[in-house]
């Protein structure tokens, strides 16, 4: 079979990585790839929202599965464009419609879809320019932080939480009056929860869905979760506090719930949905709806799947979800992001990049995954993006060793590992993972306790 991957990132990468490893992947392509997945499979410099020359790249390379990583050629519709043509309606295809890609297209849409169907999250209120007193009053009425969202797609920084009630309002016209573009023209205010986040990915055909391992990013770009939002600067897998308890109320109160909710809506949906979680004293609320998978979450998640990957895929695409079984690693999995000096805001770009060998020839099963790179006209490796590189780790828990100790250990390789890569203004944080380390100490249990 030969397989055509849409994006550029680490998630992408990773995505190749594992699809690559299916005794049925014949051929692998990705377009336009980085640096890293020029390594495992074949690049095509095309733009992701060129819909036309993809068009022409599948046909030329006669593929005969596309897979689409970010969300913006699914919200402008490239699945519809495959549906319609004759020449392309047969390949098969992971991602939904642009009705389904709503769901992240328009935060809007996806709050009205949750309260249509019952599905649990934080109390909201749409505002528009004509609208904006109602938005301050709505403001008036939550407590601090304020959560303030841009209803469209904003690159990952449409995302405000506020303490000062007056800089809400300030913000909330700075955003409606094009601070973050059209994808401002309507801001959700939101109810802030209190909890702890956590990702859920499914992988469904409109009726059935495999579900994968959870996992937890960390958003903020400052140690202890401070600073600005970012894309992420790193994941864990499995969360310890995804218990089966946990995992049975999302998938009755909210997994179930949205697959209905879709269909009844007329929406014939194949593909991933991210749902990103608050765990609110042991209850799931939902945060947001992606129509795709995380990043950086995909570069740990996808190491602990044992089964046969493009199989799933397969199977989804065809609407033969049904009977499948995904095989889950008892790994622990942990990534942490290296990232441009500056980001999320401005950053430099093309500043070479030097990878010291003994980074793989150390680390048996580290894995790299490319994020923003790439090669320049002088043949060099340089930066490309706010995030560069996504340094993955994954360990089996040892005889006599806690989980703790397992991700103490990951941890150590990983941080060993990025002394390993040079280049001027590398930035990541230092911390991942020890939250989870103070979740899963006696100490921390006796703390909670009192």
């Amino acid at each position: 079979m030969n397989v055509l991957i849409i994006g550029s990132g680490g998630r992408e990468h990773a995505l190749a990585w594992k699809i690559k490893q299916s005794p049925k992947c014949s051929n692998l392509y990705c377009l336009p790839g980085n640096p890293g997945t020029q390594e495992i499979a074949q690049n095509i410099d095309v733009a992701v929202n060129d819909f036309q020359t993809i068009k022409s790249v599948c046909i030329e390379n006669k593929i005969d599965m596309v897979v689409v990583g970010p969300e913006e050629p699914l919200v402008k519709g490239i699945r519809d464009f495959f549906s319609k043509n004759n020449e392309l309606k047969e390949i098969l295809f992971v991602g939904p419609d642009s009705q389904g890609a709503t769901l992240e297209g328009s935060k809007e849409f996806a709050k009205k879809f949750m309260q249509k169907y019952n599905i649990p999250t934080a109390s909201f209120k749409s505002v528009f320019k004509e609208t904006i007193e109602e938005g301050d009053k709505f403001l008036e009425q939550l407590k601090a932080p304020y959560v303030l969202k841009a209803d469209g797609l904003a690159a990952g920084k449409g995302v405000l939480i506020i303490n000062d009630i007056d800089e809400a309002k300030k913000e909330l016209r700075e955003i409606l009056n094009g601070k973050f573009g059209e994808a401002g023209n309507c801001v959700v205010i939101e109810e802030y929860l209190s909890g702890i986040e956590v990702s859920f990915f499914i992988l469904t055909d409109g009726e059935n869905y495999l579900l994968l391992p959870s996992a937890k990013d960390y958003k903020r770009i400052g140690e202890g979760d401070k600073g600005l939002n970012t894309g992420g600067m790193g994941a864990i897998s499995p969360v310890p506090f995804v218990t089966e308890d946990f995992t049975q109320k999302v998938k009755e109160r909210i997994i179930l719930p949205t697959i209905e909710g879709l269909k009844k809506e007329n929406i014939e949906y194949k593909g991933f949905i991210f749902i990103g979680l608050m765990n609110c004293n042991g209850d799931p609320y939902v945060v947001e709806y992606n129509v795709r998978m995380g990043d950086p979450e995909t570069e740990v998640v996808m190491t602990r799947i044992d089964s046969d990957f493009l199989e799933h895929l397969i199977a989804c695409a065809k609407g033969e979800l049904k009977n499948e079984k995904l095989l889950i690693s008892d790994k622990y999995g942990l990534t942490v992001i290296c990232v441009s000096e500056g980001y999320p805001m401005g950053y430099k770009k093309g500043i070479n990049i030097t990878i010291n060998s003994n980074l793989f020839n150390q680390n048996e099963g580290l894995k790299l995954f490319h994020c923003g790179t790439k090669i320049s006209n002088s043949g060099t490796l340089v930066t490309n993006g706010g995030r560069v590189f996504a340094i993955t780790a994954n360990c089996l828990k040892e005889k006599g060793l806690s989980d703790v100790e397992v991700i103490e250990k990951e941890r150590d390789r990983i941080y060993s590992a990025i002394d390993l890569i040079t280049y001027s203004g590398k930035v990541f944080r230092k911390d991942i993972g020890l939250d989870i380390i103070g979740y899963l100490s006696p100490l921390y249990e006796r703390n909670i306790q009192k």
